[in-house]
């Protein structure tokens, strides 16, 4: 039976790049532990369930180069496989000290054991190459991988047309060379678009790509279909644009379903409730209280920490399909609605942070999967399509010039170019103009001088991570945000100064390429003029 629109779930997976062999243990590299045990695993674990069970879904998720990078460095690797144990031997600890506690404490502790098993168990399972059970969904057709910029670099903001280019171009062949193929779909960091990118875009084989609704909506000439149709720019990308109903529906903490009160606290942590002397072997050398990942509570309402009530994780699941089948309810009536209003079968695009879903929402990967068993068994109304898929179907669509825009706060670039950290930016400008013209006049560099010239663009691109920008703007983690931008230029400068006198220190660049080891397979001519 033909569906009379379709929906398209699509998930931004990304982190920056964050390894420091220097350290034994380094507290912003559990941001990646972190998001490896409660978005990734659950993730992937949650889409092999649904296809081993022949449950027929579509779903669209980036996984950004600097993350993909990681998913497959052995250091954080192992160090990840390390932090795992201990999780599971504070929770062993756990199922004894709760058996005396009320029986809520118990089975939420038993839940935590099962799923942090479950994590080891996939990862131990592909020798932690995660990478490798993502790309099996996507040759089998449940899942369709989206690349991003190189380093998740904001491209409006770079001024050299290079600059956006080898963005575009090491993430294409850092893509390729993870997943087997060439990406068809491109996650544009911050969903920043300007001018001209499109045209880069399509240079590299990327067919679509995804924009906030203002960037389709104020698009010249304004779009006939609004955000529920995909639109081409003149340069012929596809672009799809969030639909702000199911965006506020799943991502609003106020008004969505994330703030319920039967879902689990994120703010109430046994890094800070239990006895500091039980905790301490599990937190960061420095002692701090710190989450450790292990919460108790549900959001009760609004009502202090302490008055949190216990945590069902029955319920919670219980809430968690409701949700789902409020949120299918209400796809089915906005489809029909616009099914009969715009004369073709209308496509609602959703499009979230992966991390979102099991990190700052625990129950959202029980979330996606309820609604996909649900989209499968329970209606005829709507499918999940990949957007690929839709212009498959729907290759006819309107050609307009999208809006420059993004989709931080107040829509365009503030939130990356204001007061906290307007001052990168000449530095970064600077540093591509070198990198450009290093690359130009060494157009086949062999030997010590390609190492050094491969290196120097793996530090400009490692400056140019819209993260530090971001975590600048947001006041958290700006220490850390400022120190590697200063750093990542100041390495650049060196190795720039190093091979424009000729004078190559083998010793520093092998130990920055140790370091520093992003895109192993790195090629600097990314950085040629045409």
């Amino acid at each position: 039976m033909t569906p009379k629109g379709y929906l398209s779930i699509v998930l931004h997976a990304h982190l920056p790049f964050i390894r420091h062999p220097e350290y034994p243990d380094f507290l912003e590299e559990d941001w990646f532990y972190e998001a490896i045990t409660e978005t990734y695993v659950p993730l992937l674990d949650m889409m092999e369930r649904l296809a081993n069970d022949n449950v027929h879904y579509r779903i669209s998720m980036s996984l950004t180069p600097p993350l993909c990078n990681m998913l497959t460095d052995d250091l954080l690797l192992s160090r990840y496989h390390k932090k795992l144990n201990k999780l599971i031997e504070l929770t062993e600890k756990e199922l004894h000290r709760t058996k005396s506690l009320p029986p809520l404490f118990h089975e939420t502790a038993l839940m935590y054991l099962g799923k942090f098993r479950k994590a080891r168990e996939i990862f131990e399972s592909c020798h932690g190459r995660l990478l490798t059970r993502f790309k099996a969904l996507q040759d089998n057709g449940y899942l369709e991988i989206l690349t991003c910029g190189a380093t998740h670099g904001y491209l409006p903001l770079m001024i050299h047309e290079e600059s956006r280019r080898a963005q575009i171009r090491l993430a294409v062949q850092d893509y390729q060379h993870h997943f087997g193929r060439l990406p068809k779909g491109i996650w544009l960091p911050e969903c920043a678009y300007a001018p001209g990118i499109d045209k880069i875009l399509r240079d590299n084989g990327i067919v679509f790509s995804f924009l906030d609704s203002h960037g389709v909506l104020f698009a010249k000439p304004r779009p006939r279909f609004g955000v529920f149709a995909p639109v081409y720019s003149p340069a012929g990308a596809a672009f799809f644009a969030r639909d702000m109903e199911t965006a506020q529906q799943v991502w609003s903490a106020d008004t969505g379903y994330p703030g319920d009160f039967n879902y689990r606290e994120f703010y109430r942590d046994v890094g800070y409730d239990l006895d500091y002397n039980y905790v301490r072997p599990y937190l960061h050398e420095d002692g701090v209280r710190r989450n450790i990942g292990m919460k108790y509570f549900r959001i009760t309402g609004n009502v202090a920490l302490s008055d949190k009530q216990p945590y069902s994780p029955s319920q919670a699941r219980e809430t968690a399909a409701s949700h789902a089948g409020n949120f299918l309810f209400n796809r089915e009536k906005q489809i029909e609605h616009l099914s009969g209003m715009l004369g073709r079968a209308p496509l609602v695009t959703s499009i979230y942070d992966a991390e979102l879903f099991g990190h700052w929402w625990f129950e959202g990967p029980d979330f996606l999967e309820f609604l996909l068993k649900k989209i499968h068994y329970d209606q005829n109304t709507l499918k999940t399509i990949s957007p690929l898929e839709y212009l498959g179907k729907f290759p006819e669509n309107q050609i307009v010039e999208p809006e420059p825009s993004s989709w931080g706060d107040k829509g365009y670039h503030e939130v990356w170019l204001n007061g906290t950290n307007d001052w990168i930016y000449p530095h970064l400008h600077i540093a591509s103009e070198r990198m450009i013209h290093l690359a130009n006049i060494h157009p086949q560099a062999e030997g010590l001088l390609k190492k050094a010239l491969n290196q120097a663009a793996r530090e400009l691109l490692l400056a140019q991570s819209s993260d530090w920008a971001f975590l600048m703007t947001a006041g958290t983690a700006r220490q850390y945000s400022d120190r590697r931008t200063r750093e990542h230029v100041n390495n650049f400068l060196q190795v720039d100064h190093q091979i424009r006198e000729n004078k190559l220190d083998e010793g520093f660049i092998t130990y920055l390429e140790s370091r520093n080891n992003i895109f192993p397979h790195i090629d600097y001519k990314a950085y040629q003029s045409h």
